[in-house]
């Protein structure tokens, strides 16, 4: 550990604080970026307080608050005001707002200045932590890290792309739009991270396959329940036919974890042919079973956490509001668990058909 930390140069620590200061400060400072008020909270009174219970005897606790604050940005820059604000405990539909906070607020046009807060300003920990993660990642993995940064850009550039072109079709062929998006950002991450070589062809040829090999079985699936026990009406504010954004939202979570357990797999092959050139295909198709034996488990496991993590809090207020566990499950956690097994079954499937393709195609001495 010391010798890496050794390794790592002071100055290149010190340019990244100093950086890391100068972007806080300026999103601190940036309110005059921003078209809709924004208002900085200068104290903060608790009026009082009151005990409530709901029908389904949940108790929460209310508070009124008096907000004295300034206006940061637009015509009444400068401007003192005061915001009546009433929060809960549970702040499951409010907040609560201390001293220093900036907000969101909606200026009504009346006689006296009338304003309703909405919102916190986000950017200063968004960027933060942005910026925090970019810092880590230059620092330890030096040209690495530039490389992994620059491909989440460009597949950023491209989401974006994928999803100007799917509202200008009104939704029509998203299915496809994002099977196209899947190929390219298989190809373009793989591509930068690994290079043009043998060892990103096997592993882009393994991802793909494994991915719409599991998408297609869940849609045979599908067809063979009639799609008993799926509740697309439960995907909140979808403007469009649901069905095709949850295959599409599917195929490009199964693709990152397809990837990244394909990647671990054939590089570890490569790795191992290259020490060891005498190993024979048989040998190197049964090294890759036991590698992706020992990393499948946890990775199905963290992307069904990451699924159902995310449907979590509105299962729990489903729950504390009355509704059973089979219609809390049904309506909230449903599509996340389907997802999951979707995407398991993409994972089982790059065991094999990794360890397959690198026998096949990896060269003598494991030269990528």
């Amino acid at each position: 550990m010391k010798k890496i930390i050794n390794k790592i140069p002071l100055k290149l620590i010190l340019m990244f604080i100093i950086m890391g200061i100068g972007f806080i400060t300026f999103v601190k400072n940036d309110a005059f970026l921003y078209r809709q008020p924004i208002v900085r909270i200068d104290k903060a009174e608790s009026l009082h307080k009151n005990q409530t219970t709901d029908t389904f005897q949940n108790e929460d606790v209310e508070y009124t608050q008096r907000l004295l604050g300034t206006i940061s940005n637009g015509k009444y820059k400068d401007k003192k005001v005061i915001i009546n604000n009433t929060y809960s405990n549970s702040q499951a539909m409010d907040k609560k707002y201390i001293k220093g906070q900036q907000a969101f607020v909606i200026i009504h046009k009346t006689p006296s200045l009338n304003v309703t807060i909405k919102d916190y300003k986000r950017d200063v920990p968004i960027v933060f932590v942005l910026f925090l993660a970019i810092s880590l990642m230059v620092i330890f993995l030096k040209m690495s890290g530039v490389t992994a940064l620059g491909s989440i850009v460009v597949n950023s550039l491209l989401f974006i792309l994928a999803l100007l072109i799917n509202n200008h079709a009104n939704g029509a062929g998203v299915v496809i739009i994002f099977s196209v998006l899947a190929v390219i950002f298989s190809f373009v991450t793989l591509l930068m991270v690994l290079g043009f070589t043998r060892q990103m062809w096997i592993t882009l040829g393994s991802t793909l396959t494994c991915t719409f090999m599991s998408v297609l079985i869940g849609l045979i699936v599908f067809t063979i329940t009639h799609e008993r026990g799926i509740f697309y009406e439960s995907m909140q504010y979808v403007t469009q036919s649901p069905r095709p954004l949850f295959l599409a939202g599917t195929l490009i979570g199964s693709l990152g974890a397809v990837m990244d357990e394909s990647t671990d797999i054939i590089s570890s092959l490569f790795t191992l042919k290259h020490e060891h050139p005498q190993i024979s295909k048989k040998q190197i198709f049964q090294s890759g079973q036991n590698i992706g034996k020992s990393i499948m488990g946890p990775l199905i496991n963290v992307l069904f956490f990451i699924f159902m993590g995310e449907t979590l809090p509105m299962a729990i207020l489903f729950l504390k509001n009355g509704n059973s566990w089979g219609y809390s499950f049904s309506m909230n956690m449903s599509l996340g668990m389907v997802q999951s097994l979707i995407s398991a079954i993409g994972i089982v499937l790059a065991v094999p058909v990794s360890s397959f393709l690198t026998s096949i195609f990896i060269k003598e001495g494991g030269n990528k």
